[in-house]
């Protein structure tokens, strides 16, 4: 198995610790590590050769700086940023090329995974559906609040269980919902969080791009055959999501949904923040020089040497970084967007 770690996010949604100059990926957002380096080292039952960073060029200098030991052949970087479809599909190609007929996982360097063991686990099992069924798998995880960020996955037919984990026919995709609707799907059971970690043979991938985004393989294919074009080439990729491209258009019938729980949060807003770390004192998160009196149930980051005093204050966020100071009421923190 080959690992595509997807390194090109944003993450504007975490301002001002995460910018679009350096996104929450190459930050340390729950941990003394940077996210990507947890996510490296979640792969750690690979041997470092197999993995492979997607990356835009403009933060090359943070890949060299936190994962030396990739290989430089094993950074793809993306001369502008055209959405997954292209990022993806550019990756299975290059390992494709490489590696005829491998086995290829797709993951998120901004995300938190909290269950090591598990996630490896998952892996293994979707590994061996691929290359027993040439299906396209996904990973995804039990929906445990009607949260209304992310999309939603429903669930088709049991088709096996294999080492105690149940792996489904998909039904459909879903798009992020209201909030009512969130909470019909929690409730029903059937609906799981799209995760977005996909594995699959890069052949088997490849030859859905051939049949229903024809000019994006096409495109992809002559920078494999010529890369020194990539720079021309890539930046006139259509920019779309693989879900929109791919995913959403392919039989329901040969993607399968591996079912697990994993620790999951695409961690994507101070508030899920708070929900997914330890929390100390009141239920406060905080790092930093910071004082509190009477404040409960807050996120307080403090990265300046001036300290932050806080007093009577409740479901707060505050984060201070040389990039800027940020203050919001904790349910409305991802509307810094609004802003941005």
């Amino acid at each position: 198995m080959k690992a595509v770690i997807l390194a090109g996010g944003g993450g504007t949604r975490l301002w001002p610790l995460s910018t679009l100059k350096k996104p929450k990926q190459f930050q340390k957002l729950v941990s003394e590590k940077t996210m990507l380096q947890e996510t490296i080292e979640r792969l750690d039952f690979l041997d470092i050769t197999d993995i492979f960073i997607a990356v835009n060029e403009e933060h090359l200098t943070y890949i060299n700086q936190i994962c030396p030991q990739i290989p430089k052949e094993n950074i793809l970087l993306e001369p502008a940023l055209r959405d997954t479809a292209s990022c993806i599909g550019y990756a299975a190609a290059v390992v494709e090329h490489r590696h005829p007929g491998e086995v290829m996982a797709v993951i998120y360097a901004d995300h938190l995974i909290q269950d090591k063991q598990e996630f490896q686990e998952k892996l293994k099992i979707a590994e061996a559906i691929s290359l027993q069924d040439n299906t396209l798998n996904i990973i995804e995880v039990t929906a445990q609040t009607p949260n209304t960020n992310y999309g939603y996955v429903k669930l088709g037919p049991l088709q096996n269980t294999i080492n105690g984990s149940e792996v489904y026919q998909l039904d459909s995709f879903k798009e992020k919902p209201d909030l009512e609707t969130a909470k019909r799907f929690v409730a029903d059971g059937n609906y799981l969080w799209n995760t977005g970690i996909y594995v699959w043979q890069t052949k088997t991938l490849l030859k859905h791009y051939e049949n229903l985004a024809p000019e994006t393989y096409q495109k992809i294919q002559k920078i494999i055959s010529a890369p020194e074009l990539l720079n021309e080439i890539y930046p006139t990729l259509e920019k779309i999501s693989l879900d929109y491209a791919i995913m959403e258009k392919i039989d329901p019938s040969e993607v399968r949904i591996i079912k697990a729980t994993l620790g999951w949060s695409d961690i994507g807003n101070w508030e899920a923040i708070w929900h997914e770390l330890p929390k100390q004192d009141h239920d406060n998160v905080t790092r930093g020089d910071i004082a509190l009196l009477d404040v409960n149930s807050s996120i307080i980051y403090n990265d300046q040497p001036t300290p932050v005093k806080i007093i009577g204050l409740d479901n707060i966020v505050v984060i201070n970084t040389p990039e800027g100071l940020f203050i919001s009421d904790k349910k409305q923190s991802a509307r810094i967007k609004e802003l941005l």
